[in-house]
C-alpha cells in the first residue's frame, strides 16, 4: 500500500480555524484498548441479520456508561437496533455514525462489521468528547444499524424515521477491504429476487408426456440468463443460484426455485437490466407451460459519495499519514461492484429537514460518506488472500493490524464530523453537492 503516490489539490479546508485532530487521536487511543474488547466480542460471536442480540448489548451497556449520552435500546420497535445521542444543548447541525455488527452465515464477520461498528463507536464518542471540551454547539447521533447483509437494517430505521426525527444532516460510515483507502467509494445499486416454478407431477419414466417440470422451466431461465450476460453493459451483474431443484430424479419436477441477484451502476440501470431478466424467466415458463412465481426481494441503491464531505476527510486521513489521492483519482478508482444499505431505495428525505419525509436510502437522502479503509488479508508469505465474503477477510478482520486501520478511520471520520460542526459553510457546500447529484 506504500507505492502510491499522493497528489492533493483539494483546498486545504480543514487546516483554517481551530484544529482538533490531536485532541480526537488522544481522544480514540484513550478508547483503543475498549473498542479492541468490543471489536473481539463482536467477531468471536457472530449473529445473523436481526438477531444480533450479543452486539446489541455489548454496545448499547458501553455508550450507557459514558456521561452525556443518551441511548435508547431496541428502537424503532427492532430488536437489535439502538439510538444513542449526545446534545450539546447548543443548537447547530447533527452529525450521525452508522454502526454495523451482522455477520454472514457460515463465515461469520468476513465483512469485517466487527470493525465497522468500533470505527463508527470511536468516532461518534471522540465527536462528543470534542463538543464537550470545547463548549462546541451541535448534536452527535449513533446509530446501530443491524442486518446491512440483506437486511437493510438502515432501510428500516430510515422508513421509520430515526434520520428525520433527530434532524441529521450528514452521516459517516466507513467499510474495510484490501483496496487501497479511499474516500469517495460508489457501490453497486442492486436487487435481488425469488423465482418460483410450479408444475405438474409425472413419473418421468412411465409417462412424463403427463408433467410439467419445473425443473426444466428454471433451467432454461437460468441458461437465458446465461445468455443474456454476454451483452449486457460493463458494470452489469446477474449472479443466481438454485435453491430447489425437486424431490427425486425419477420424478418430473412440480416445483422449482432459485435466487438471483442482479447489480449494477444506478437504479435506474437495474431497472433496465431487470426487465430483461425477467424476460428470461417469462421464457422458462413459457417454453414449459410450468407457472412463474416471482417475489421481490431487497433492493439497495447505489452509494453515491458527497464530494465535499470527502475532500474533508481525504485531508485529515492523509495528514494521518493515509495516501488517499485527490478527488478525480480518487473516485476514477474506489468504484466497487459491492452492495450495501448506506445507499437503498429512491423517494428522499432531503437533509434540510424542511421539506417532508418519506422513504429513501442514506446517501440519496442526505449528504453521506463511506470510505474504503485498506485492511490485510495476506498469508505468511505475503500473497495476496480473499477480500470481503471469504473466510481469509474474516480472519483479516480480527488482527491488531486492522484494529488500528478502523481507530485511524475513526480519527478522520470524528474530526470530518467535528469540521462540520464548526463550520457552516462546509456544511452547506456539502448539502450543495448533495442537491447536485440529485439532480
Amino acid at each position: 500500500m506504500d507505492d502510491f503516490v499522493m497528489v492533493e489539490h483539494d483546498p486545504p479546508e480543514s487546516s483554517t480555524g481551530p484544529d482538533y485532530l490531536d485532541a480526537i487521536g488522544s481522544t480514540i487511543n484513550s478508547l483503543s484498548d475498549d473498542l479492541r474488547t468490543i471489536s473481539l466480542a463482536i467477531h468471536d460471536r457472530p449473529e445473523l441479520q436481526y438477531k444480533e442480540y450479543h452486539a446489541h448489548r455489548v454496545l448499547t451497556e458501553y455508550v450507557t456508561q459514558v456521561e452525556g449520552w443518551q441511548v435508547t435500546p431496541s428502537a424503532y420497535d427492532i430488536d437489535t437496533a439502538f439510538v444513542a445521542v449526545y446534545d450539546s444543548g447548543r443548537q447547530g447541525a447533527t452529525v450521525s455514525f452508522n454502526a454495523e455488527y451482522d455477520a454472514l452465515k457460515g463465515i461469520g464477520h468476513a465483512c469485517g462489521h466487527n470493525l465497522i461498528a468500533v470505527a463508527s463507536f470511536g468516532a461518534a464518542l471522540a465527536t462528543a468528547q470534542a463538543l464537550k471540551d470545547n463548549c462546541l454547539d451541535g448534536k452527535v447521533v449513533l446509530f446501530g444499524t443491524p442486518a446491512e447483509e440483506g437486511g437493510g437494517g438502515k432501510i428500516k430505521l430510515l422508513n421509520a424515521g430515526a434520520y428525520r426525527d433527530h434532524q441529521v444532516d450528514v452521516s459517516l460510515i466507513s467499510h474495510p477491504g484490501i483496496s487501497r483507502d479511499a474516500a469517495l467509494v460508489r457501490t453497486a445499486a442492486y436487487s435481488a429476487l425469488k423465482a418460483e416454478y410450479f408444475g405438474r407431477e409425472a413419473h418421468a419414466a412411465a409417462r412424463p408426456w403427463e408433467g410439467v417440470n419445473a425443473l426444466d422451466a428454471l433451467i432454461v431461465a437460468y441458461n437465458a440468463i446465461s445468455v443474456l450476460r454476454q451483452q449486457t453493459r460493463p458494470g452489469d451483474i446477474v449472479q443466481g443460484m438454485i435453491t430447489n431443484g425437486g424431490l427425486r430424479p425419477n420424478i418430473i419436477h412440480a416445483y422449482s426455485a432459485g435466487r438471483f441477484v442482479i447489480r449494477s451502476t444506478s437504479h435506474a440501470r437495474v431497472e433496465e437490466l431487470k426487465k430483461r431478466v425477467h424476460a428470461c424467466f417469462e421464457a422458462g415458463a413459457t417454453a414449459t407451460g410450468a407457472e412463474l412465481k416471482i417475489t421481490q426481494a431487497g433492493a439497495y441503491a447505489d452509494h453515491v459519495p458527497n464530494r465535499v464531505l470527502g475532500r474533508t476527510f481525504r485531508h485529515i486521513f492523509n495528514r494521518l499519514g493515509g495516501h488517499i489521492p485527490e478527488g478525480n483519482v480518487d473516485i476514477l478508482q474506489s468504484v466497487t461492484q459491492a452492495s450495501t444499505d448506506q445507499g437503498k431505495l429512491h423517494p428522499r428525505y432531503r437533509a434540510d429537514k424542511l421539506l417532508t419525509f418519506h422513504t429513501g436510502d442514506i446517501s440519496h437522502a442526505m449528504p453521506s460518506l463511506s470510505p474504503n479503509f485498506w485492511i490485510r488479508s495476506e498469508g505468511e508469505d505475503g500473497k495476496q488472500l480473499g477480500g470481503p465474503h471469504t473466510p481469509a477477510f474474516e480472519k483479516a478482520a480480527r488482527t491488531e493490524e486492522a484494529h488500528w486501520c478502523a481507530m485511524r478511520v475513526a480519527k478522520a471520520l470524528a474530526a470530518t464530523a467535528v469540521e462540520i460542526l464548526i463550520k457552516p459553510k462546509l456544511l452547506e457546500d456539502a448539502k450543495k453537492d448533495f442537491e447536485q447529484q440529485s439532480q
